[in-house]
């Protein structure tokens, strides 16, 4: 098989399963973090999503340009997109905007963290410390609740949509 359509694959098992978490609110200056939460991964997997949502609750800009994790080798931020009916993703290599009074939520299929060169499993019921580095709320520790390895979101579900996929 293919490696895209292996990960197609994993995507759609990942997309029939989820589980609620209970997440944590983080301060850190004018931002607020809740909702961090990953999957548990598969044995020998050495990549993973983690997701979270982002309210800057200021009247200036920050910017997530960065985190670290002792169980990763790498943290980067990922954008996911679909362009001409193709999924893509990219490294944000300039860190992810967050603009005064709004709301930016990494979650699959969008903005993400991805964690590069796992030096273990993810698994359900884990809690994983991170660190995120913004430009002008410095670093700020948090944990990531580990869900099922399929789950969409970390509690009650997000709605799943297909309708802009080609066949």
């Amino acid at each position: 098989m293919k490696p895209i359509l292996q990960f197609f694959a994993f995507a759609v098992l990942l997309a029939l399963f989820g589980t609620p978490a209970h997440a944590q609110e983080v301060k850190a200056g004018d931002l607020v973090i809740t909702q961090a939460w990953s999957r548990a991964t598969p044995g020998g997997a050495k990549i993973a999503g983690g997701f979270l949502t982002i309210e800057n609750k200021g009247a200036a800009p920050d910017r997530l340009i960065g985190g670290s994790a002792d169980i990763v080798g790498k943290v980067e931020i990922h954008e996911m997109a679909m362009n001409n009916g193709v999924m893509t993703m990219r490294p944000l290599d300039k860190g992810l905007a967050i603009e005064p009074g709004k709301t930016v939520k990494l979650a699959p299929g969008g903005y993400h963290l991805m964690l590069m060169d796992l030096k273990q499993p993810l698994k359900q019921g884990d809690k994983v410390p991170l660190t995120l580095e913004f430009e002008k709320a410095g670093k700020v520790a948090l944990s990531l609740d580990v869900q099922g390895v399929g789950a969409q979101a970390p509690s009650g579900g997000m709605k799943h949509d297909h309708s802009g996929m080609k066949k």
